[in-house]
């Protein structure tokens, strides 16, 4: 009999469990929202010319991620108005996944160009990934609001109430719970996190956040998580990560990682461990327990590590190993429950996209528009390298067996083609 390792029997069981047709793409980081696909024949090797279905030019500006449902992709993006004003018109854009046509775009929200908060260079004016459930399609621009719009483009409800003065402007990211929308508003001062009804945006609770740190911006997506039966929402901010009771906004347990700031990555959860990121100053990988109550900073850390952690991508967790990649391009790989690191290596180019696991490969995207493709094992296995020529900072999506890629002007649509030599002589 063969010898198989973890990792492989892992990927194993996945490509029982799923065909080549992979779950619809409805939030950041897919639909569990852990970077997972189940999609089987997605490709290992590409360029700006091979393996591309299509190739859309994207109008605007902005770095949120592609979400597909039902053959529609949506993307949010900051469209510049003409007459040189400086305003942006803040859009829901919608292409044919089948084809690329753009099918039509609503404006949300308008800009004032004269007092726009400045972002970072490498933000945008619209980076938060729209989230799709059933016939709604909920969008996010950070301070300058949120709002539902359905399949059609009519703008259901939108709200500006929970608006903060922002530091380097948006970034995380809603998620769903129940009748809820709840997101992070991590500002200049007196951060907190939001629960607002889905039907309506009205606020439904807040909850402070109550570190007590120099630099209190940051910019992180929240993951649901269930422990023994109880829902917590894991929320991370500057200084801490809170568990708090999705229903109440009730803080349930709370680590506290000191100065850490400007928090990106979003958290995992896998094999009893909730993995945080602590930001910038110098990141720290957290492996917290989520069994506790209250304070349980030392008595419910695992295990952590200041070894290559990234500022700005989240981590991926395949069976019992994790991996990631800091933002200046080393690749790790560790034992999830201990921290053991299996190995490391440099890529090339530097990093902000979180990493995205699919049928037995992991996927690693640089800013340049580089991907690394490896074997998801415990031993490093280049398999490819890809180069599209164009800026990337934006994460995957996956439809059926393609990825869906975002540069600063494109989206393309990256999958295997069947090159017959016969068709071609």
């Amino acid at each position: 009999m063969p010898r198989f390792s973890r990792s492989m029997l892992f990927v194993a069981i996945c490509s029982l469990m799923a065909s080549s047709q992979a779950a619809d793409w409805t939030q950041f980081r897919g639909p569990d929202g852990n970077g997972h696909s189940t999609a089987t024949g997605v490709p290992v090797e590409w360029s700006d010319t091979l393996n591309v279905t299509w190739k859309q030019a994207i109008s605007g500006e902005g770095w949120s991620s592609p979400v597909v449902s039902e053959g529609t992709i949506f993307l949010t993006a900051a469209v510049p108005v003409e007459g040189g004003s400086g305003d942006r018109s803040l859009q829901l854009l919608w292409l044919s996944a089948a084809t690329g046509e753009q099918l039509g775009s609503v404006e949300i929200f308008r800009q004032d160009g004269a007092t726009a908060p400045r972002i970072h260079p490498k933000n945008s004016h619209a980076s938060p990934t729209p989230l799709i459930e059933g016939d709604r399609v909920y969008v996010h621009f950070g301070h300058q609001g949120t709002a539902c719009v359905s399949r059609e483009g009519k703008v259901l409800w939108k709200t500006r109430e929970l608006a903060y003065a922002p530091v380097h402007g948006n970034g995380g990211t809603p998620i769903v719970v129940d009748e809820l929308l709840i997101f992070s508003c991590d500002g200049a001062q007196d951060p907190f996190v939001a629960g607002i009804e889905k039907a309506t945006g009205i606020v439904r609770w807040k909850t402070n956040r109550k570190s007590e740190v120099s630099q209190k911006f940051s910019f992180t997506t929240p993951i649901l998580i269930n422990v023994e039966g109880e829902r917590q929402l894991i929320s991370p901010g500057s200084g801490e990560v809170s568990a708090l009771d999705p229903r109440t906004g009730e803080e349930l347990w709370r680590v506290d990682y000191g100065e850490g700031y400007s928090v990106i990555p979003k958290p995992v959860f896998a094999n009893g461990l909730v993995f945080i990121c602590t930001g910038y100053g110098r990141p720290n990988l957290l492996a917290i327990r989520p069994d506790g109550r209250g304070d349980v900073t030392e008595t419910h850390v695992v295990w952590q590590t200041d070894n290559q952690v990234p500022h700005t991508p989240s981590v991926l967790v395949v069976g019992d190993e994790l991996y990631m990649v800091a933002d200046k391009g080393i690749a790790s790989c560790l034992d999830s429950k201990t921290g053991k690191v299996y190995w490391e290596e440099r890529l090339k180019g530097d990093y902000s996209a979180s990493p995205l696991y699919a049928d037995g490969h992991i996927y690693f995207q640089s800013e340049e528009g580089d991907t690394t493709v490896i074997a998801a094992e415990r031993e490093f296995q280049k398999l490819a390298s890809n180069r599209l020529g164009e800026p990337t900072l934006a994460s995957y999506g996956v439809i059926d067996s393609a990825l869906l890629i975002r540069s600063d002007k494109h989206l393309y649509r990256i999958e295997n083609r069947v090159r017959d030599k016969s068709s071609r002589d």
